[in-house]
């Protein structure tokens, strides 16, 4: 059992003790702190493949599309240097999802110009959920995801997204989340996640360095205002590459993808011009709820890797960031013709079986009984699950400070 988070930018036991064991490793000279120089990085990923990296990073990809990432890359890494001021511990684990980042990169380029028919696989018009993060789009999410006639992304192959055998990504992202557990005793009620569990796709817009997972974990503002003014779409071609690798090696291309990402609200424009066979579920909450429930999200990521993070800075962080999503989706709607659906958090906890019944006339679609037998599994299951533990710490915090 977790212990009490008795401040939102608690720490666990564990994670101060490896911080402090780093620290001192590197201070004594037993271990070298982490590189993260973006030469480092790709010469660390480079090596495995020796004299065909170069060709690995261009596969499949235009030269705008690679000059977009390695720009990313130089100036993530700046401001981290420049403004995150991360602990040991936090350094590690940027370190860690940065090279895996590039590592990955070069793998899937390199599997591009193997199979280059993988970014022909013609995909099922995918069902898209737009809305804040805490406003219900996890649950609208799994709902969706139980419906047989669909497809949903695993954990498993949102984290670890290479095609791999015998199933070494269910394997890698078991002992991953074990040690995130231990590392992170609350992030399991505040984001529920299992190897082969429905999972969102933000780490494959990661994967192509767009901010929203790294501003959730580090300050580093001046990137969070450069990529939100930068336009998306080379991320998104990555993110649709990703999607027909995936789709064409688990033999799903033919089933609507139920996607779902809060960063989505942010580049919603683009998102519809690369689906513009898309529908729509537009997850909707209050305001001042989804603040509260998104500072605790990027406090509790955020003690864990830096000792100076405050919380009128993250507070301040989530105001614009709401804001700046809800002016785009306005932008981004008034100019759809396609179908959308909407869903409120509150009409989600009072009937959520009326509020998936809607959503299916409002896409078109056919709600069948053995759809809705499964999504009535899937909230039997949830009943005792992770995520109210998180509803008792925000109950515990009278106030966002």
């Amino acid at each position: 059992m977790a212990p009490v988070r008795d401040h939102l930018l608690a720490r666990g036991a564990l994670a101060q003790r490896t911080n402090d064991f780093l620290g001192k490793a590197w201070d004594r000279g037993w271990l070298p702190p982490p590189d993260l120089d973006p030469d480092a990085l790709w010469s660390l990923a480079a090596k495995a493949r020796g004299a065909t990296a170069g060709a690995a990073e261009h596969g499949g990809r235009s030269a705008e599309d690679v000059a977009d990432f390695r720009e990313r890359l130089e100036r993530m890494v700046t401001a981290i240097e420049a403004e995150a001021d991360l602990i040991p511990l936090g350094r590690t684990m940027a370190w860690g999802q940065l090279s895996r980042v590039v590592k990955n990169r070069l793998a899937f380029g390199a599997l591009w110009l193997d199979k280059p028919e993988l970014l022909e696989t013609p995909l099922a018009a995918p069902i898209i959920i737009i809305g804040h993060m805490r406003s219900g789009t996890t649950r609208i999410h799994k709902l969706l995801a139980a419906d047989p006639a669909f497809s949903h992304t695993r954990y498993c192959d949102a984290y670890h997204p290479v095609p791999s055998r015998f199933g070494m990504n269910r394997v890698k992202s078991a002992l991953e989340l074990a040690l995130l557990g231990l590392l992170n005793p609350w992030m399991q009620s505040i984001h529920p996640m299992a190897p082969a569990e429905v999972e969102e796709e933000l780490a494959w817009i990661s994967a192509a360095l767009h901010h929203s997972i790294y501003e959730s974990q580090w300050q580093i503002p001046s990137f969070s205002a450069w990529s939100e003014a930068r336009d998306p779409a080379p991320i998104y071609r990555e993110f649709r590459r990703m999607l027909q690798t995936d789709a064409a090696h688990r033999r799903l291309a033919d089933k609507p993808r139920v996607l779902k990402v809060p960063a989505f609200a942010e580049d919603l424009d683009t998102i519809l011009s690369l689906f513009p066979d898309a529908r729509l579920v537009l997850a909707l909450r209050d305001r001042d709820a989804v603040l509260r429930s998104a500072v605790s999200l990027a406090a509790n990521q955020m003690a864990v890797q830096s000792d100076s993070c405050q919380l009128d800075d993250i507070e301040a962080r989530w105001r614009h960031k709401i804001s700046l999503r809800e002016e785009r989706i306005a932008a981004a709607l008034a100019n759809w013709k396609g179908p959308v659906a909407r869903a409120s958090f509150d009409d989600l906890n009072a009937d959520w079986e009326g509020v998936m019944r809607r959503c299916y006339t409002d896409l078109g679609l056919t709600l069948s009984s053995e759809a809705l037998g499964a999504m009535r599994r899937t909230m039997a299951a949830s009943a005792d699950g992770h995520h109210h533990a998180h509803a008792a710490q925000l109950a515990r915090f009278s106030e966002v400070r």
